[in-house]
């Protein structure tokens, strides 16, 4: 492996509480890029540390993600690269500080690409490497989104009642993640949350919050998920708007609205239980080593 990919930055590694690491990669299983905005979201209102760079040469063909050209105050021409920074926020007095990815998919040597992940994971001792994702569904956009959780570590999901994955079929980066995270023995939890399949063109901020909202909920650090209120409202009415003009899809939305409402959420623990045994878990990591 060349280990020159991995780009840290000259200062070193922070020192960090705990750290848990959150991955998103746009691409197919990021619909409308719903989870790297989540993780964008966590960057833009906290102050931040680079911690390293995965450089993009070697993991990208660059006829399917273009960079892109532009020119600066001085007039000069400046290239912008796909970028895959993983950078740490601190969250003084919480339980954990986060260590975050917010990229893009790569298109080859998909296993390299996850070893230099897990390599940045190990050397900043991450309890946890969580990612992120959000596929198409059908779902109501009238409704807060329910996220989904599984991990292949099976005391996890034993302790935090998740299901283990049952999937088969093309998969992205993260089930390459996922299995190589399973060998080296790194707990891994994969978030998931849907978004209305009949709006994929649109952009849905309310799965992006709900995202946020399990975060801070299980994970116990603050998302100031509510910043993206105005953006759900505003996407609302033109959600509304967009299925009122056509009486066909508000009545297939209606019929969506039904299913969803039949559903219980008795089944789904609480965000305290949530919180409480994830760090039950930790806490028996800990004691086992």
């Amino acid at each position: 492996m060349a280990r020159n990919e991995l780009l840290w930055e000259p200062g070193g590694i922070p020192t960090l509480h705990r750290p848990i690491m959150v991955l998103a990669l746009s691409g197919l299983f990021d619909v409308s890029r719903t989870a790297t905005k989540a993780v964008e979201h966590l960057v833009t209102t906290r102050v931040v540390d680079t911690i390293a760079e995965i450089d993009c040469d070697g993991f990208y063909d660059f006829t399917q993600e273009r960079p892109t050209v532009w020119l600066d105050e001085y007039g000069d021409r400046q290239i912008t690269w796909p970028v895959n920074e993983l950078q740490a926020i601190r969250y003084p007095n919480m339980p954990h500080d986060l260590v975050v990815l917010a990229g893009v998919e790569p298109h080859v040597r998909w296993r390299t690409f996850a070893e230099l992940v897990i390599e940045v994971a190990q050397a900043c001792n991450c309890e946890v490497v969580v990612t992120l994702g959000a596929s198409p569904e059908a779902v109501p956009h009238t409704r807060v989104p329910h996220v989904f959780g599984s991990s292949t570590t099976a005391a996890l999901a034993k302790s935090l009642g998740l299901s283990r994955p049952q999937y088969q079929g093309p998969t992205g980066v993260f089930g390459v993640l996922h299995q190589l995270l399973e060998r080296a023995d790194i707990p891994a939890i994969s978030l998931r949350v849907p978004v209305p399949h009949y709006l994929m063109n649109a952009e849905h901020p309310k799965s992006t919050a709900a995202l946020l909202r399990h975060l801070e909920h299980v994970l116990g650090v603050p998302t100031n998920h509510a910043a993206l209120d105005d953006e759900v409202a505003r996407w609302r009415e033109l959600h509304d708007t967009a299925v009122a003009d056509d009486r066909q899809a508000a009545s297939f939305l209606a019929m969506l609205e039904r299913d969803f409402d039949r559903r219980t959420e008795a089944s789904i623990p609480s965000a305290e239980h949530l919180a409480e045994q994830f760090e039950q878990f930790l806490r028996e990591q800990r004691s086992g080593e």
